[in-house]
């Protein structure tokens, strides 16, 4: 039997840095962002109503959103300020598009309930509706919610003005957010740390970059790690998009004198046996600080397989900033005992190309499935669903590993942890892609399928026949070292999705 863990990444409570008391005790609270932005939230479910304190370190407005896709477009923005005379202004506000908010002259639904200022921060106290039933407001849904944040340098006089760089985005699950464990409670045990060792990010827009490690050498016999923190350069956190931390193969064998480390692509060949043995992720919008159930543990050491691990990292440099150089990775926190179990992990998804991803604009939902069948794991079957909102394109996104591409990962914990389960991903089929654009393919060659792609002029039907295209699709699936195709996808009834309540 496998025990299914989703582990939310989540952050460590004493990071909290607004010198501001909160007004009331609260059941949730995160750091949006060091030393610059905190928030405090509780939800009433039986109230429909969502209770929020944001702190930021401004004496200017301050600004908090919900967004449906991660930009401003299409965001519902709560944006105040305290001015000179200690009163709070409060205004709700609606992005339309890639410009200044506008007010939200229909019902206003972010509501303050006080704030004030001191030592530098700003402290607001407000709420809203969970649905507010409002086409100009974005509903607080279980599951996660992409929370936007922005504050100016100074009170409004007239408008806002705009916040340039000071913004920033995270994904919160606001229903049902897990309480971040303690640093503290880890600071007597021993822990080790793999992290880039000050190396040049290239000055190009997109890169991925590897190193390889050894396993800990003083831990002679196996280990179990019962917590991870990801360890953001702080110097470069509008480099760092994501970064992954890969088991290598147990066969991989390497100098241990001159372990490889550079540019992905440029040393592929070498690397290519760590790249099967996914473990952890963190992204942009997670927090770094991940504890594991107090019956299972991450092996490391001893007799344990893997050798020699290895991160990842996505640098995002749109401005092709030179001699930045970088020193983020990963500790580990070991624990006193060995515990019961230990934890592995498997990945689903699709392929991160355009065989697996095309998805139209302006579509306010646009699903994309993917299943693995029992050969994976016998007895079991896993289907897994990505949903996009592209309301803030205009053109069509592809699959690929640049950030305004997309990806559709999903990275499940689980123990106890089994041989052969790591990774099963699909793509629709070249046949399926054949059929449909009258073009022959292969799944390494398809230049010619990404330019017709790129000169549809998409129209809502043909964005709705598209849907149905990918909802229909044969498709390939590989997993195991093997690879199968499915006709058809089998079909599951979705949750319902809950209407408003007026």
């Amino acid at each position: 039997m496998l025990f299914i863990v989703l582990l939310l990444i989540i952050g460590d409570a004493l990071a909290i840095s607004s010198p501001i008391q909160p007004f009331t005790t609260y059941r949730y609270s995160t750091e949006l962002e060091p030393d610059i932005a905190d928030l405090w939230w509780t939800v009433d479910i039986d109230a429909n109503e969502i209770t929020f304190e944001l702190h930021m370190k401004t004496t200017g407005w301050i600004a908090l959103g919900i967004s449906p896709g991660g930009g401003m477009k299409g965001a519902d923005i709560g944006v105040g300020w305290v001015d000179n005379m200690g009163k709070v202004h409060f205004q709700d506000r609606y992005a339309s598009d890639f410009t200044v908010p506008i007010i939200d002259n229909t019902t206003s639904n972010w509501l303050a309930q006080r704030g004030r200022e001191s030592d530098g921060w700003t402290a607001i106290q407000f709420k809203r509706l969970l649905d507010t039933c409002d086409p100009m407001d974005v509903s607080i849904i279980s599951g996660t919610n992409i929370v936007i944040y922005a504050y100016g340098l100074t009170d409004p006089v007239g408008d806002i003005n705009y916040h340039q760089g000071r913004r920033g985005s995270r994904m919160i699950p606001l229903q049902s957010y897990a309480n971040p464990p303690l640093e503290k409670k880890f600071t007597d045990l021993d822990y080790f740390e793999f992290r880039m060792n000050n190396d040049v990010v290239p000055v190009n827009d997109t890169t991925y970059y590897c190193r390889v490690f050894k396993a800990p050498a003083e831990y002679p016999i196996k280990r179990h790690a019962i917590a991870h923190k990801t360890l953001i350069d702080p110097n470069n956190i509008d480099l760092v998009h994501h970064l992954v931390f890969f088991a290598c193969d147990p066969r991989a064998k390497f100098d241990d004198n001159n372990l490889p480390h550079g540019v992905r692509d440029e040393h592929y060949r070498e690397l290519s046996a760590c790249f099967t043995g996914t473990s952890t992720i963190w992204a942009v919008g997670g927090e770094p600080l991940v504890e594991f159930p107090e019956e299972a543990g991450y092996p490391v050491s001893g007799d344990f397989a893997s050798k020699y691990y290895m991160l990842e990292m996505h640098y995002n440099n749109p401005k092709l900033t030179p001699n930045r150089r970088d020193n983020s990775g990963i500790r580990f926190y070991i624990g006193k005992e060995l515990r019961q179990y230990d934890i592995g992990y498997i990945s689903f998804g699709t392929v991160v190309n355009t065989l697996a991803l095309a998805i139209p604009p302006n579509m306010e939902r646009f699903n994309v499935d993917s299943y693995c069948p029992s050969g994976f794991s016998k007895g079991d079957e896993f289907a897994t669903r990505c949903v996009y909102n592209t309301m803030n394109k205009n053109t069509v996104t592809l699959g690929g590993e640049r950030t305004t591409e997309e990806m559709c990962f999903h990275q499940l914990t689980y123990y106890p942890s089994q041989d052969n389960l790591g990774a099963c991903f699909t793509l629709n089929h070249p046949d399926a892609w054949h059929a449909i654009s009258n073009r022959a393919l292969t799944t390494s060659n398809y230049t010619e399928l990404v330019d017709w792609i790129n000169k549809i002029e998409w129209t809502p039907t043909l964005a709705a026949q598209w849907q149905e295209f990918y909802n229909n699709a044969s498709r390939l699936v590989s997993y195991n070292g093997r690879a199968e195709t499915l006709d058809v996808l089998p079909k599951y009834k979705d949750l319902p999705i809950k209407s408003c309540q007026t």
